[in-house]
């Protein structure tokens, strides 16, 4: 009997021991929190005015509802459901000034993300500078005139090539 009492004080010993360690795990533990998969990403990150970007995002279990992503640098976009995430595509204005603008996202579910968008403004050449014709670039009709008389001396070749295959067959058959 007192070999079953011991293993009976054993037995809650160890029941007590494991609601301890869970009773500590459950009090440390944080909740999971909503929106741990609510992000917005803007591709390419940095992109030079006038230039289209492309936005993704994702809303965490919202991504069958169109979300807002307001920036400075393009003003409110409407990002729509595609394949699982949240997408659209914006052209920043041309005469925006360079900078770094923040990209926010609004989530119809309450969630909120944020990332930022480098805008750069380069002046750009209108063309190319003039350093010449490059020899006969300049003349258009030399090319033309140059593909007639190459596909004339094919014609002349293939006709001769005919016209003495055939007086051949002529001589060796008489």
């Amino acid at each position: 009997m007192r070999g079953l009492n011991a293993y009976h004080r054993a037995f809650s010993a160890v029941l007590a021991m494991f609601a301890l360690v869970a009773a500590f795990v459950l009090a440390t533990v944080s909740p999971a929190r909503a929106g741990e998969n609510t992000f917005v990403e803007v591709t390419p990150n940095t992109a030079q005015a006038g230039t289209r970007v492309n936005i993704r995002a994702s809303c965490d279990n919202a991504n069958n509802q169109q979300a807002t992503v307001q920036s400075d640098a393009f003003g409110r976009v409407v990002l729509r459901p595609d394949n699982g995430f949240l997408t659209g595509a914006v052209t920043i204005p041309g005469n925006k000034q360079p900078g770094d603008f923040p990209v926010d996202l609004r989530c119809a579910n309450g969630n909120t993300a944020s990332t930022m968008l480098t805008v750069l403004n380069m002046a750009q050449p209108s063309k190319g500078p003039a350093t010449g014709g490059g020899g006969t670039a300049g003349d258009r009709g030399m090319g033309s005139l140059l593909l007639v008389g190459g596909l004339a001396v094919v014609a002349v070749v293939a006709g001769l090539g005919l016209f003495g295959g055939s007086r051949r067959r002529a001589g060796t058959g008489s």
